[in-house]
């Protein structure tokens, strides 16, 4: 096996235009660690937030992108018994930390990694886990999504908010969610009982006595989504880091409100596989670039125009 392999790096931060496709040596896996080789990569918001500015992510060096992955086991670590080499995974592993998706290998804890269901490919299953993991976080470990609930997803067609639908719908909640009026046939295909075209009315004055609200939005609409909650309910937000006047305003309403972070999680994981199998939950695939195309994939995806998710191709 060569001792190197390729990858996407960028030596600043910058637009699209600072991605570049590297030489590197190729990582080795340590006690409870597997290695695996990458067959495809997820492309996220976070990705190019990184990209640009850094955030909090603490990254390597080489710095490389990428926490979705899915591929096949290459090699396993002293003590690993969950995984031989040859097992098909996928998962989001050591966010925030650097996982290094974008790169045809990636080392990370085993229990990082789930079995991939065989019912999809490398490349849906690569589509998946931050933003199926975000969702799952959001409205069952942190809101407490319960069946009977009115839930309401802001961007109701994106990556995140496509997937939060349909976990809002198997958990039994009744689903409302925002969306352009062209994309509202895939939003109720999707599950979601109403859809409210956002570019047309405003959303406070169109829906109300809602439950949870899943804001993957941010800016103004996590205060306006206050407005809809009744007594009781929970706003979850995974854009707009905690704001106190938001808080103090929750609280005065009688409300919980807060910013969340999605967090590795194999229990989630295979709550999210499980969903997967019985059919419950499909990943919308926007598009595929090759990973040598990183750079177009990341000037696509920050249109802001996407239905689903944009993958990396790595393995041909």
């Amino acid at each position: 096996m060569s001792q190197t392999m390729r990858a996407i790096s960028y030596a600043r931060h910058g637009g699209p235009e600072v991605l570049a496709e590297i030489e590197t040596e190729r990582p080795e896996p340590g006690t409870g660690e597997v290695l695996v080789r990458v067959h495809a990569a997820g492309v996220n918001p976070a990705d190019w937030k990184i990209r640009t500015h850094g955030g909090f992510t603490p990254m390597g060096d080489p710095a490389i992108l990428g926490h979705d992955v899915s591929g096949t086991v290459e090699a396993v670590g002293v003590g690993v018994t969950l995984y031989q080499p040859g097992a098909a995974v996928f998962g989001m592993p050591l966010f925030p930390r650097q996982a290094g998706a974008y790169a045809e290998y990636v080392v990370a804890p085993a229990r990082h990694f789930v079995p991939k269901p065989d019912g999809i490919d490398h490349i849906q299953a690569a589509a998946l886990p931050l933003a199926a993991l975000t969702a799952w976080q959001s409205l069952v470990d942190t809101a407490r999504l319960a069946p009977g609930q009115r839930v309401l997803v802001h961007a109701a067609a994106g990556g995140v908010g496509h997937l939060a639908v349909q976990i809002a719908k198997a958990l039994g909640a009744y689903v409302i969610g925002t969306a352009s009026a062209a994309k509202h046939a895939f939003v109720r295909g999707l599950g979601a009982d109403e859809v409210i075209d956002y570019t047309a009315v405003d959303f406070t004055e169109a829906v109300g006595d809602v439950d949870v609200v899943f804001d993957a939005v941010g800016g103004d609409y996590s205060a306006r989504s206050l407005k809809v909650l009744r007594p009781g309910g929970t706003l979850v937000s995974i854009n707009t880091p905690d704001e106190p006047e938001l808080l103090a305003e929750a609280a005065r309403r009688g409300l919980r409100a807060g910013f969340t972070i999605v967090e590795p999680d194999q229990a989630g994981m295979r709550a999210i596989a499980t969903l997967v199998t019985e059919g419950k939950l499909r990943v919308e695939i926007d598009s595929v670039f090759d990973l040598a195309d990183a750079a177009k994939a990341h000037e696509y995806g920050e249109r802001g125009r996407t239905q689903g998710k944009i993958v990396l191709r790595v393995a041909q």
